[in-house]
């Protein structure tokens, strides 16, 4: 009673019918969770699909390494301490210029990485201890990704549809969907290495949603794509808000950020400037648009 006492000083957020402390749902997971504890209700942590508490990611430096970097560390670390959630139904973005530490994170959420410290929680599960049930609820598009040249769209997305042990009858509906939606039907016989780049990325797409993920991951999806390609992402990424997916978008291109985000996080130098709705951020802008004051924050941080 002393704990829940203290919590209701601050001003309250209605979330899910709950009256969370507004400070603690954007800075604080460990009081969303200490507050769900209270309440004794675990659905409530369920429903938060991705939770960060105090994440932090430290590479080892190499001899070469060092001397590039005119160091004598032998360490550095990409991501330190942060923490942050995402909601079901909504886009949550995250930003911050290269090296800031953007790719790690999203790379320990999808279990690429593990965290050197800290946990890392998808859907009530721990990406260490359950990594495989983790994965199995999580598409990962980057646009970076490697596709097999001598494959055809049809077998590539076969072969990741028998990763994720789709049943048959699943698959071909599921394939189906996304080969119409993406417009692939054309090249779907085609070899991979013959396709130019906004075809390819049509196939990373669809062997990214072929398991009907319930978190999706997209880490600069539209980078070096035409404007029809990179529409035809914006718009899939709006369907998997209103399907009620959790999404996580990164961007360089501010003008998708501004379409697409409900919430917003910003990292410089592996720790976080900002952490809240993108309405509060917009109130709270200083400058005239968003790239500028994303420029702003890093500049003074």
């Amino acid at each position: 009673m002393t704990i829940f006492a203290l919590l209701t000083f601050q001003p309250f957020y209605d979330w899910q019918g709950y009256a969370v402390p507004t400070e603690l749902i954007s800075k604080n997971v460990l009081g969303v969770l200490l507050f769900a504890k209270i309440v004794k209700d675990p659905q409530m942590i369920e429903n938060l699909m991705i939770v960060l508490n105090e994440v932090s990611k430290a590479f080892e430096l190499s001899k070469q390494q060092r001397k590039e970097m005119r160091t004598t560390a032998k360490h550095i670390t990409a991501v330190d301490k942060i923490s942050f959630t995402c909601q079901p139904g909504r886009i949550f973005s995250l930003l911050g210029p290269n090296g800031a530490g953007k790719t790690t994170t999203l790379r320990m959420i999808a279990t690429i990485l593990e965290p050197t410290s800290g946990n890392i929680q998808v859907s009530g599960l721990d990406t260490i201890n359950h990594s495989q049930e983790v994965r199995s609820k999580i598409g990962f598009l980057t646009g970076s990704t490697r596709l097999y040249q001598r494959l055809t769209p049809n077998e590539v997305v076969k072969y990741f549809a028998d990763l994720h042990g789709l049943e048959r009858a699943i698959f071909k509906q599921r394939k189906e969907a996304l080969f119409s939606l993406l417009d692939m039907h054309d090249f779907a016989r085609k070899r991979i290495g013959g396709l130019s780049t906004g075809m390819k990325q049509k196939v990373s797409i669809a062997r990214t949603m072929i398991h009907d993920p319930d978190v999706v991951i997209f880490d600069e999806p539209t980078s070096g794509l035409d404007v029809i390609t990179a529409g035809n992402i914006i718009d899939l990424i709006r369907s998997c808000r209103e399907q009620g997916k959790t999404i996580i978008f990164s961007s360089h291109i501010m003008s998708e950020v501004d379409l697409l985000c409900d919430d917003l996080a910003i990292i410089y130098k592996g720790r976080l400037l900002y952490n809240d709705t993108m309405a509060h951020f917009r109130k709270e802008m200083q400058a005239e648009n968003l790239t500028e004051e994303f420029i702003r924050r890093v500049r003074v941080a």
